[in-house]
This record gives structure tokens, sequence and C-alpha cells, in this order.
């Protein structure tokens, strides 16, 4: 089951993963919240991260923390 949370509209985002490469070629994962599941959606918060809402749009990013 795919990490989901509420924010503060009542929209429910699920948490996802992707691994891309960089111009220089090296390789970074990226986490990134959507509406819908996905192929490489998570299914727990990763350690030493935390949500945040923008409060403008009320869209959850994750910020190390």
């Amino acid at each position: 089951m795919a990490y989901s949370q509420i924010n503060t509209k009542g929209q429910q985002y699920y948490l996802h993963m992707k691994d891309v490469t960089l111009k220089g070629g090296r390789l970074q994962r990226i986490y990134f919240f959507a509406r819908d599941v996905r192929a490489d959606a998570v299914d727990a918060m990763p350690s030493g991260y935390v949500s945040v809402e923008n409060p403008r749009t009320g869209l959850l990013v994750l910020k190390k923390g």
C-alpha cells in the first residue's frame, strides 16, 4: 500500500520515488507526491525526511529534516 497523506484542503496525495540521471551522468533519487497511485509509489516515508505543505497551493513536498 502506498504511503498517503491528506493536505489541509482535504486532498489525498501519494508518495513516489524515481531515480533520475542528471546532465553530468550522476544518478539521483527524487521523491514526489501525486494525487494518484503509480508504479513507482513507496510504502513508507524515507527516514530523515519530513513532509511540508505549500500554504498557497496545498501541494506536499519532502524536505530533509
